[in-house]
């Protein structure tokens, strides 16, 4: 069943959660910095950030869990957020994107992770918005990617402290991106575990597995090539939420994206390669069996042909009244058979 079937009929902005309810309860935390203070709060109500608004400081509001539709409302009414902004926030099968409002910046992203148990990629939408000098994340879970950012504004590591809410938005993009070589690294592991068992002893279910791999990689690339557009439109000038010394980053952002679509055009040919591979192992393995059936068909032709001729209904045969024939025939047949065999062997068809 189509998520989006759920909508049909709605009037657009329409706020309505699509996806899977993946926690109980909304958890809001925030934090507040400048390059000599900082402070980090879990509130219990959306209206305790409200006051933050207007401070002198970079702000950052994380909402874990989306299925509180008049929570988000309230949030982007309070922020000035186009109620269309607030419906892509809440259906988590958005595209990665980045969409330009003038005063604030909308951006999706995804958040991969690989379950190296059942050798799958599974996803989570990253909502983030840039309005001045705040930042707020939408996520469907609790725990995630970030905490090295947290660690490094709360111990004041880096600049993070020193520069603005943009940087801050890069910080994040960039830890998601690095996860991606997490995820990637993973991956090649099990790519590599599944070419040695496809190697020494391929079976039906390596070619499922094949198959599986091949549409996970298809699924990787379906949130992480995007994410080079998203980089790319944030590398451009014109864009007055970005500062200048940011953009800066943010190409060194777009040369990780790239690295990272690169490894996966590998993986795919790999994977490729892999059901060639398959293939042609299945098919040599099968070429032997048909190779030693034939073999065994040309002895037996010769001797079948023996049998056949001393096994007709006729009495004047003479060797059938010959005290040694029998023994002589079947020593004749065994003498056919093992020059066959030698003839054989040294054609190296054996």
């Amino acid at each position: 069943m189509n998520p989006l079937s759920g909508k049909t009929g709605l009037h657009p902005g329409a706020l309505i959660h699509i996806g899977k309810k993946k926690t109980e309860s909304t958890r809001i935390t925030l934090m507040d910095y400048t390059k000599s203070s900082y402070e980090k709060h879990e509130l219990e109500n959306i209206d305790d950030c409200f006051p933050f608004r207007d401070k002198d400081s970079v702000t950052w509001i994380n909402i874990d869990g989306l299925h509180e539709v008049g929570l988000i409302e309230k949030l982007g009414n309070h922020y000035g957020i186009h109620p269309l902004v607030l419906e892509d926030i809440l259906n988590t099968e958005q595209r990665p994107k980045v969409e330009n409002y003038g005063d604030y910046l909308f951006i999706v992203l995804k958040m991969i992770y690989f379950d190296e148990e059942e050798s799958s990629v599974y996803t989570e939408q990253l909502s983030l918005i840039l309005k001045g000098s705040t930042v707020i994340t939408f996520q469907e879970i609790p725990g995630d990617i970030f905490e090295t950012v947290r660690k490094r504004i709360e111990g004041s590591v880096g600049r993070i402290r020193v520069a603005g809410a943009d940087y801050l938005a890069y910080a994040l993009m960039d830890s998601l991106v690095d996860n991606y070589f997490i995820t990637i690294d993973k991956f090649a592991a099990a790519i590599d575990d599944l070419e040695e068992d496809m190697v020494d002893d391929p079976t039906r279910q390596t070619l499922g597995y094949i198959y599986e791999l091949k549409k996970e990689i298809l699924y990787l690339s379906r949130y992480v090539r995007p994410v080079r557009e998203v980089v790319s439109i944030l590398n451009r000038d014109e864009i007055e939420l970005i500062d200048k010394s940011t953009i800066i980053y943010m190409r060194d952002l777009h040369d990780h994206v790239i690295q990272v679509i690169d490894m996966i055009d590998i993986f795919r040919d790999l994977s490729s390669g892999m059901l060639d591979t398959y293939l042609s192992i299945t098919s040599n393995r099968m070429n032997e069996i048909m190779k030693v059936l034939t073999i065994m068909a040309s002895i037996f032709i010769p001797l079948t042909f023996i049998a056949g001729v001393y096994g007709m209904n006729f009495d004047r045969i003479p060797e059938l009244h010959w005290y040694w024939g029998y023994p002589f025939v079947l020593t004749f047949m065994l003498i056919i058979a093992l020059v066959m065999l030698v003839y054989f062997k040294r054609k190296d068809w054996l």
